[in-house]
């Protein structure tokens, strides 16, 4: 009995190397085929994901057709069958979830957000991702359940369970509260889309761009490259600005105080000229004008127009930079001076 286990043992280990020797030449042959030819975006993207789970799979599905020509004893076969079929439920499960990413490469290989305008792009960007990680999590809840039926104790409890299944729902809705009501919120962003990926919003004082959305979470990426993670519920229930929701244009401004006898013709003048030979300026929106004044200053406003707020910002910096330095060259009078008046006292 012992030497027919081992005789088992190397037919099972041989099956495994046969199968996996296969899953390499053929996985190589198919790699070269849709390298050498123009393959489109589903081919590559099904070989690269597909490549783990198929060498797992072939191999198990072949001890599966093999192991009741064994002659081992029932008990043992039986357990085998068993252990065989939680692992077939497992990677079909992984299978499932690598092709939801396949899929997820076939859509956002259509629409790119390295591109000026992406705002269509970067809202099929956000309805995917999200709905992807939605799938996945149904997957695994869908395969854990599948998995534990296949224990015949778990099916005699089912009655059990099923008479405080009221008890055990009210007490897991109230576990399960904070999670359940940002998955909510993730798939109400992924539907109203009030933020996207890549969207420029100001939250919290924080100013960034959206990184990462995830099921449960949001990742901002700030300025200064720091990671701000917030609850996704977050974003539902608060306010936050987004500069980003209908298009990516933007207008910038720069505020300057002057002297009352600031020449304000000429400096236009000069701002105009300033955006005329900027790369940063759009060319939509140039308009310099006295918005304020207090009792020693009138403030200027230069208001300018750019394709998204990065360009925005350096936009501003160098029109702030120029102006000054323009007034500073040319009117220095024009810069903000305080005036004191003295009078002679009477004299005796």
């Amino acid at each position: 009995m012992q030497s027919s286990t081992y005789l088992y043992l190397i037919a099972a280990i041989f099956i495994v190397l046969v199968a996996t020797s296969v899953h390499i030449v053929g996985f190589r042959r198919l790699a070269a085929k849709v390298k050498a030819s123009h393959s489109s975006v589903f081919e590559r993207s099904a070989l690269r994901r597909l490549k783990k789970p198929s060498r797992v799979l072939i191999p198990l599905l072949l001890l599966e057709a093999f192991l009741p020509t064994f002659r081992l004893p029932s008990d043992l076969t039986s357990e085998l069958l068993h252990a065989g079929g939680i692992a077939l439920i497992v990677i079909l499960a992984w299978t499932a979830v690598v092709m939801t990413y396949v899929f997820e490469d076939v859509v956002l290989a259509r629409y790119r957000i390295d591109v000026t305008d992406n705002l269509k792009a970067r809202r099929i960007h956000t309805q995917i991702i999200v709905l992807r990680r939605v799938a996945v999590a149904a997957i695994s809840v869908i395969a854990i359940g599948m998995v534990l039926l296949t224990f015949g104790q778990v099916r005699a409890l089912g009655t059990g369970l099923l008479a405080s299944a009221g008890l055990v729902g009210i007490v897991a809705a109230v576990a399960a509260k904070p999670t359940a009501t940002n998955v909510v919120a993730g798939i109400q962003i992924a539907i109203s889309q009030p933020i996207r990926i890549d969207d420029v919003v100001v939250v919290d004082g924080h100013w960034g761009r959206i990184e990462e959305i995830a099921l449960t979470y949001v990742v901002v990426r700030v300025w200064d490259m720091r990671r701000l993670v917030l609850p996704i519920s977050y974003l539902i229930t608060n306010p936050f600005e987004n500069w980003t929701k209908s298009s990516s244009d933007i207008l910038g401004w720069v505020l300057l105080d002057v002297d009352f006898k600031a020449p304000i013709e000429e400096i236009r003048q000069a701002f105009v000229q300033i955006l005329a030979t900027s790369p940063n300026w759009d060319k939509n929106l140039a308009r310099l004008q006295v918005v304020s004044s207090s009792s020693t200053t009138m403030q200027l406003r230069a208001l300018m127009s750019a394709r998204d707020s990065s360009t925005s910002w350096d936009l501003q910096c160098e029109v702030r930079e120029r102006l000054i330095d323009f007034i500073a060259s040319n009117y220095p009078d024009a810069l903000p001076r305080t005036r004191t008046e003295f009078s002679r006292g009477l004299q005796k």
